[in-house]
């Protein structure tokens, strides 16, 4: 489940370097002209699927990277997870054992970082425990109990199945259940790898000082990461009570199906209860603050997703409106929520529900951290820090040695997107300096179908183009002109490309459809890579394959040059065309073939040549017989 993203840039530093585990070259290869290329992927990596892809090892090994700044080296032995240097517990703390500390502590592991992580709560935090997990353990239920709910959809594909129907205990168990194996699991791994897990709330003493716990447990480490989440946000005048006005949290457990839910907020986390209620019997209600629904999205992309997963079904909305007051459900009487205008802040009306959903975003956890120990101040509860996520302090000075990842600095509010800043981290303090390009980090609400997106919306990307003096625009495709969608007869749905046409440089792109979450990986990438349209558009896709979608999308954006600077260093991608290609072969074909000619007339005279010594040789011999004859 994820909450609303903002992005935000500040200022740069430099990190001192370190040595490397051999594991480095497992994931870095480097090219020609000495740049290190990256291949790691983040978010919920395979070891929390239960598998392990680093092995332990007792050889020593260094490999020393340049800093800009200075030298340093940390000889790195995995068999007991690194020897730390004299004056510190760890290299490495990370306080929070969500996906993003997870991510940091494994990448940390492998670069040979005598690494510690401290949680107060179970491993694994919002994303694995109370959110994206068994949100989609409940999403894969409602998808499923939409397709034999739809008797239209069945028929047209030829099946006939009766009414369908749920066990509401079994389907929070599922949920539950995948949860708690991939706790475990998450775990696991960081055993096996060696990372100490410190069991407490950590609190920073001071510089490179954290206390784990209430005792008197001091741990040390040279480089410390913030890595605490979030919590949901429940605004003012709103009275939890965690049964019939409740959270994310709550909802999850799905402790029952009201037959109405009111679902304050339809952001990524209100639709996609939206789905999950509906198709379980519920009728739902938004309440949402702005003018209209969805308005996290692109606008256009916003507006189809009303009409497909709104309108159709048992969903009506207020907009522009604040519950100012939610009441729970007491003596035998209704949860009570009061209307007002989100502008005049005027009674509008007044709503008596089943339950209440409170679906408002998230709140970062950072109170009792000890940020005030080292002169940091929070700024609406999230720790500042600059595009390489270091810390920030209230004079605005870098906090030397201190990072913050996740939900707790705002940037962008997704667990991937925490796992990323991680490993971005670790890069910093091992001695190479990674800065994360957020714009190329999507997002996804696994709705039926589902909507993703990378990079700008339309209004975000006209808005940078006229300040910045370059055009945007605007190519689409339909699902309804692919195939493998088709089959599926779920051809509903719209992909939207935003890119610069004097360049070729992908803006933005946003998908609505069937599998929409895993189609917007292609575009992540490009993006990431700085790959142009004029390349990308020669790629290949397996046909028939949803896939094709973006292979479409990408082939209709016009007016996109041949070839163009693919970067700020200057460099060039050159698009190289099939007709061009196909020529140059042509013309090494016909070099070859006049070579093959030569040869064949060299060979022919020789032969001939040959051949005439032959004849003249004979000649004198029979000249020589008739004279020795006569």
């Amino acid at each position: 489940m994820q909450s609303s993203l903002s992005l935000s840039f500040s200022h740069s530093s430099a990190a001192p370097a370190i040595s490397r585990s051999p594991h480095y070259s497992q994931c870095f290869a480097l090219t020609d002209s000495g740049r290190l290329l990256d291949f790691r992927f983040c978010g919920l990596r395979r070891e929390a699927l239960g598998f392990t892809s680093l092995k332990l090892s007792d050889n020593n090994r260094r490999v020393q990277l340049p800093s800009r700044r200075h030298f340093k080296t940390v000889a790195a032995a995995l068999s007991d997870n690194g020897a730390p240097p004299k004056s510190f517990d760890y290299d490495l703390l990370i306080i929070g054992a969500g996906v993003g500390g997870h991510g940091a502590a494994l990448h940390a592991v492998e670069k040979g970082l005598k690494t510690a992580i401290v949680e107060g709560d179970v491993v694994g935090g919002t994303c694995v425990n109370r959110g994206c997990v068994p949100s989609k353990a409940l999403l894969a239920v409602s998808g499923r109990m939409r397709e034999l709910q739809s008797e239209h959809h069945l028929k047209s594909l030829g099946l006939q199945v009766s009414a369908a129907g749920y066990d509401r205990q079994g389907v929070a168990d599922h949920a539950n259940n995948l949860a708690s194996k991939i706790r475990s699991n998450l775990t696991n791994s960081l055993k096996a790898l060696g990372v100490d897990i410190l069991t407490g709330f950590g609190k920073i003493l001071g510089p490179q000082k954290v206390q784990v716990g209430s005792s008197n447990n001091i741990v040390t480490a040279k480089d410390i990461i913030i890595a605490t989440g979030s919590v949901p946000f429940v605004p003012k005048g709103i009275e939890v009570d965690g049964k019939t006005v409740i959270t994310s949290d709550h909802a999850l457990k799905l402790e029952s199906v009201p037959d109405w839910l009111a679902i304050v907020g339809s952001g990524y986390i209100g639709l996609e209860f939206s789905d999950v209620y509906t198709a379980l019997g519920s009728e739902v209600t938004f309440i949402e603050a702005l003018d209209q629904l969805m308005p996290g999205f692109d606008p256009e992309i916003s507006k189809l997703a009303q009409r497909v997963l709104i309108n159709p079904r048992n969903i009506d909305y207020h907009t522009g409106v604040f519950a100012s007051k939610i009441t729970p459900a007491r003596d035998g009487n209704p949860v009570i929520i009061e209307l007002i205008d989100a502008k005049t802040k005027e009674p509008k009306d007044t709503l008596e529900v089943d339950a209440a959903l409170i679906a408002t975003g998230r709140a970062p956890f950072t109170q009792g951290l000890g940020l005030e120990n080292i002169d940091v101040a929070t700024q609406r509860g999230f720790v500042p820090v600059d595009e390489r996520m270091q810390v920030i302090d209230a004079k605005g000075n870098l906090v030397p040695h201190l990072f913050c990842i996740g939900d707790a600095n705002g940037k962008m509010m997704l667990a991937h997107a925490a796992s990323a800043q991680g490993i971005s981290v670790v890069e910093q303090v091992t001695g190479r300096d990674y800065v994360l390009n957020h714009l190329s980090i999507p997002a996804a609400c696994f709705t039926h179908p589902e909507i993703s997106m990378v990079g700008l919306t339309e209004p975000q990307a006209r808005e940078k183009g006229e300040k910045e003096g370059f055009e945007v625009s605007v190519a689409k495709t339909s699902f309804k002109a692919n195939t493998k969608a088709l089959a599926e007869n779920e051809a509903e749905g719209l992909a939207k490309l935003i890119y610069r046409p004097d360049n070729g440089e992908i803006l933005g792109v946003h998908i609505f459809g069937l599998h929409a979450a895993d189609l917007i990986h292609e575009a992540s990438n490009a993006i990431a890579l700085g790959t142009r349209i004029q390349d990308i558009k020669f790629a290949v896709h397996a046909h028939p394959t949803l896939s094709e979608v973006l292979d479409e999308l990408f082939k209709s954006a016009k007016g996109v040059p041949r070839c163009c600077p693919s970067s700020d260093t200057g460099h060039e991608h050159i698009s190289r065309p099939v007709k061009e290609e196909n020529n140059s072969r042509e013309s090494a074909n016909s070099l070859r073939m006049d070579e093959r000619n030569i040869l064949f007339v060299w060979i022919f005279n020789l032969i001939s040549f040959i051949s005439g010594c032959h004849s003249y040789l004979y000649s004198l011999v029979l000249r020589s017989k008739n004279l020795f004859t006569s």
